[in-house]
């Protein structure tokens, strides 16, 4: 159907008009800024755990138990937030989320004992777990000209807070304590609760739930802030959308998802959004991201981890990687402030490939770089060498992670956008739990080669899971329903 003849036009038609402007910015920060309190309370895993450890005189077993209850909680997280965000909007979302995610996090630093403390980390997490509908929501505003490119941005984010707590850790720890550096890393899921107000909901979603006069209010508040105009004609809801395309498809440009049947679609209702992700058109998918995401977050925090245990002085493995610092004194988080900042030229190089090689290709060549710079360290290596090869490990795990979270919520329709790349993102924190177990164990009892070695498995897994997926994303639109 010709919807400039009918007078009409589509989401993706305003979005491109109204071009990225200040409102996308400010959208942009907001987003941003969920996923920069996710990247600190992460990040505290890597300092505040010898600390506990010292002072409650708890087990190597025990100081694991701190990381993995965290995973575990964001298991748990990833499949409830984006349930409630695909159901009752984006905005219920991570209200819910940032309430979680502060309440519990500040009352984490007045923690008596050891169980307090895993209980409200671990609700900390199932907060955390919610990090996908801020990067959907974010997704859901951006022309598809240039999402790729816009979506690194948003990944940079994340880069910037793994430094800045890192840099945090460096100046509380020594000067004040463990619980000081819980307390300043809740402070950004506090900003969100204060911005709240101001955030809007996603058009895109309310077009999908057929409130189109809700999407156009705020397409013209888009394009007012932006100093541009709407096409001209009526906007045309998704799910009208969504039709026409099943009986004309459009020559010129390929949605991300085909549409499922018109049988399936009615039978949605009988159904939770979790469920649809196993139908016939979207199993494929939904399975390979699975893969990928465990492979890809078991590699990354192994990175992150493999930095805390080689770097802190601590191995009693290889006398050349010991030192006379202590875990409150400055080596461990200068190493991991160095780390921290290879995923600046990670974001770079994937910034250069997605929108240029694609998605799958780029994950791949980046994976295959990790590969390379994490190969030597199946032997004992110098400890400036040891940095080195880390540094270069972790950018490309990062550029890998980034593209990854930009290629799961464009693979699926708006209905169940947040769902299927939430899902997916648990079954990354799977590997998140389970890393510490390896990280930690196997390096704190001398088997550094059997760590690297399944890191290494866990890459070339990824690689050949990428290349089973049936397309690429790159310039394709974003589906609305399922």
């Amino acid at each position: 159907m010709d919807y400039k003849a009918a007078g009409l036009y589509t989401l993706d038609e305003a979005l491109e008009t109204v071009g990225f402007g200040k409102f996308q910015g400010f959208v942009l920060g907001y987003a941003g800024l969920g996923w920069f309190a996710e990247a600190m309370e992460i990040m505290i895993l890597s300092f505040i755990g010898q600390a506990v450890k010292s002072e409650w005189q708890l087990s190597s077993g025990q100081e694991s138990l701190l990381s993995t209850i965290v995973f575990a909680g964001m298991l748990l997280g990833a499949n409830t937030w984006g349930l409630l965000s695909d159901n009752y909007g984006r905005r219920k979302g991570f209200l819910t989320i940032s309430m979680v995610t502060f309440g519990a996090g500040l009352l984490s630093t007045f923690s008596p004992n050891y169980l307090t403390l895993v209980v409200l980390r671990g609700l900390v997490g199932f907060g955390l777990g919610g990090s996908s509908v801020f990067l959907s929501w974010f997704l859901e505003f951006i022309p598809a000209s240039n999402r790729g490119m816009w979506m690194v941005v948003f990944s940079t984010f994340w880069t910037f807070g793994s430094i800045f707590e890192a840099a945090l850790a460096w100046i509380v720890m020594p000067r004040l304590n463990w619980r000081w550096v819980l307390a300043f890393s809740a402070v950004p899921s506090f900003a969100l609760l204060i911005l709240y107000g101001v955030a809007p909901e996603s058009p895109r979603y309310l077009c999908m739930k057929g409130n189109t006069s809700d999407a156009l209010r705020i397409l013209e508040k888009i394009a007012s802030v932006n100093q541009t105009k709407l096409p001209p004609g009526v906007l045309l809801s998704g799910r009208s959308n969504d039709k026409d395309e099943e009986s004309s498809p459009s020559e010129n440009t390929a949605p991300l998802l085909p549409s499922l049947s018109k049988t399936t679609t009615q039978s949605k209702s009988g159904f939770s959004s979790f469920f649809m992700l196993f139908s016939s058109k979207l199993i494929r998918t939904t399975l390979l991201l699975w893969v990928l995401f465990f492979g890809d977050s078991f590699s990354y925090y192994g990175i992150i981890l493999l930095t805390s245990k080689l770097s802190s002085g601590q191995s009693t493995c290889f006398p050349s990687l010991q030192s006379n610092i202590n875990p409150q004194d400055d080596g461990l988080y200068l190493n991991a402030f160095i780390t921290s900042m290879a995923e600046l030229p990670g974001l770079l190089l994937s910034a250069i490939l997605v929108d240029r090689v694609g998605r799958k290709q780029s994950m791949a060549i980046m994976f295959g770089l990790a590969f390379i710079f994490l190969s030597p360290l199946l032997i004992q290596q110098p400890a400036v060498l040891t940095t080195c090869l880390l540094f270069g490990a972790r950018m490309n795990a990062m550029g890998t992670f980034t593209v990854a979270s930009i290629y799961s919520p464009e693979l699926y329709p708006t209905s169940v956008r947040t769902t299927g790349a939430g899902v997916a993102s648990a079954i990354g924190r799977i590997g998140g739990m389970v890393c510490p177990l390896v990280a930690v164990g196997l390096v704190n009892e001398c088997h550094q080669t059997a760590a690297v070695a399944l890191f290494l498995v866990a890459i070339v897994v990824s690689i050949v899971c990428i290349q089973l997926f049936p397309y690429d994303t790159k310039g394709r639109e974003l589906s609305d329903t399922s």
